[in-house]
């Protein structure tokens, strides 16, 4: 798989079918994987390894409903209160992200509310909060770590 701009960690692989597969600690199980697959699971090793949020935390492609419609996201990470703190897009590393991918995480985030947004391709990371009544990103150098 391609190098991305994350640091290095330990996955765990396997091959079935003639497919590979990584272990997705969050699913707790084998996922194929796919150029964007490989970003999220970077992105999920980087929150908890790099970051200090807590597996128990996190939630890994779940569905939800934007203007009617059945919509999936990449990564989000809770707060305690349930609230949602971070909401992750993540792009193949091919994928140039573009103001379209924005348009699309802040189109998830409004039914989700999170506080911070990261969009990555795993080459380029984003970071940013969204102003919701201007309508605005407000970029970041990083998102913050973990606070207990």
């Amino acid at each position: 798989m391609q190098s991305l701009q994350f640091p290095n960690y330990p996955f765990r692989f396997k091959n079935s079918e003639n497919k590979p597969y990584i272990f997705d600690i969050i699913r707790k199980k084998f996922v194929i994987i796919l150029p964007e697959e490989w970003v999220r699971q970077h992105v999920v090793w980087y929150l908890i390894v790099e970051k200090k949020y807590p597996k128990s935390l996190i939630n890994v492609e779940k569905q939800l409903q934007v203007n009617g419609l059945t919509k999936r996201y990449d990564v989000v990470v809770y707060q305690k209160d349930g609230s949602i703190l971070l909401l992750v897009e993540c792009k193949s590393p091919e994928v140039k992200i573009s103001q379209e991918t924005f348009n699309q995480i802040a189109r998830y985030n409004k039914s989700l509310d999170a506080v911070y947004l990261m969009v990555t391709n795993g080459l380029h990371h984003y970071y940013c909060s969204q102003n919701f009544k201007e309508e605005k990103y407000m970029f970041l150098k990083n998102i913050p770590d973990y606070i207990p």
